[in-house]
């Protein structure tokens, strides 16, 4: 089997379920960064020791893939996605709501600023949250450019960062900020 198709030779790119659309389109910049999210989490999960920890991150792995299909859907065709697997579901994001509330009851936040990099596994999920952050802002940059988005991809990504970070803190452990050099 061939990887390659040739069919992005023109400067376009395949939606799910049929069309095509420009890669300098932004609807395609939010899905690459989807896309990067994805692998940055892969990054961090490889990192990780805790096992808790990177079965949360494979799920998110997992569930931005549902989001980068419902961002990617052909617009004529957005009646035929499959709820939780093409399409983000009211559940996922209740479910990311439900998980940030109880990592924070484990591990308060401290009302700082926290210096990304105490640990490899909190640098890389910390990274993977500006990505993610970066798609909702592509994501919201595509819908006032026309384009048919999911007010619930829209909120899973806004709700998916911020439990990214919470997760980049409990990878920190107690120690978040590296010692002063004064």
């Amino acid at each position: 089997m061939r990887i390659y198709t040739k069919a992005g030779d023109d400067g376009t790119t395949g939606l799910f379920l049929g069309g095509r659309v420009s890669k300098a389109d932004v609807l395609v910049d939010a899905c690459g960064d989807v896309d990067e999210a994805v692998a940055v989490l892969g990054t961090a999960r490889a990192l990780c020791a805790d096992e808790r920890l990177a079965a949360i991150l494979f799920d998110r792995q997992r569930e931005l893939f549902v989001v980068a299909a419902d961002l990617a859907t052909n617009p004529a065709h957005r009646d035929r996605r499959t709820p939780g697997v093409s399409q983000v579901t009211r559940e996922m994001v209740d479910g990311l709501e439900s998980l940030i509330d109880t990592l924070v009851a484990e591990r308060p936040l401290r009302p700082v600023f926290i210096v990304p990099g105490s640990t490899q596994v909190s640098a890389a999920v910390d990274h993977a949250r500006t990505v993610i952050r970066r798609a909702e802002r592509h994501v919201v940059q595509a819908a006032e450019a026309g384009h048919e988005v999911s007010p619930l991809a829209l909120e899973y990504l806004n709700r998916v960062s911020d439990l990214v970070f919470v997760v980049a803190r409990h990878a920190a452990g107690e120690v978040e900020e590296p010692p002063s050099h004064d």
